[in-house]
């Protein structure tokens, strides 16, 4: 699934204290690519075994694994892609998560960003800039280096994209060839993420709610 069980370490931060997830939740957090209750996960021994891995990893079941659970060929292919990618270490973490971020509130995936602003924190990153990417244009938080990997993220996932020369060529001078095509490709694969959980209907699950600072709005310095 996207994002999900991509991560190996047990820790997290993030503890459900939803005593259900069923019809009665008032579909604060139902897919529209989810039909059935988000219980039905638990009906078969491959889908207990998806929501025991993912409660010991993240403390509940991501929502976009009660969507993937609906193609078991599509969640292996992705859970498999994603271990892979979370092998990459070309690209300075801070950067990538900036990069992933500024993708992902391009596109609009609040669920996306919800997760990504968690998995900083769960990586011991610098959570006082990584709350300001949604607004990083207007913050003085970032470097150039830093604001030249968020512009190239935005440029990436612009449609068509808008990426020039020149923004590359910086990069490309700063990180090296090897962490440019990590970083291009991360983008790409956030793009996948998000416009699937955003076509999905997913939204804000709660993963940062329980980090120390929340995630400074698009168009202001205050949480949402």
């Amino acid at each position: 699934m996207t994002h999900v069980l991509s991560r190996g370490r047990p820790g997290r931060c993030l503890h459900d204290e939803r005593p259900d997830h069923g019809p009665t939740d008032e579909g604060k957090h139902r897919a529209q690519l989810l039909p059935h209750p988000p219980r039905r996960l638990t009906s078969s021994p491959f889908g207990r075994l998806v929501a025991g891995l993912s409660r010991r990893l993240y403390g509940e079941v991501p929502d976009n694994a009660h969507v993937h659970f609906h193609n078991r060929k599509v969640l292996l292919a992705t859970v498999s892609h994603e271990r892979r990618i979370a092998t990459w270490d070309a690209l300075d973490p801070h950067l990538k998560i900036y990069a992933v971020m500024a993708s992902a509130a391009t596109i609009g995936c609040s669920w996306c960003l919800d997760f990504g602003y968690w998995t900083a924190h769960e990586d011991k990153l610098d959570l006082d800039k990584v709350r300001e990417v949604p607004r990083w244009r207007e913050s003085d938080a970032f470097t150039v280096l830093e604001r030249d990997v968020m512009e190239y993220a935005e440029a990436m996932t612009a449609t068509p994209p808008t990426v020039t020369d020149e923004l590359s060529t910086r990069l490309r001078e700063r990180l090296g060839t090897s962490a440019l095509v990590e970083l291009t490709m991360m983008v790409a694969v956030e793009n996948e993420r998000s416009r699937f959980n955003a076509a999905a209907g997913l939204s804000s699950q709660g993963f940062s709610d329980v980090c120390e600072l929340p995630l400074a709005g698009r168009d202001a310095g205050v949480g949402r």
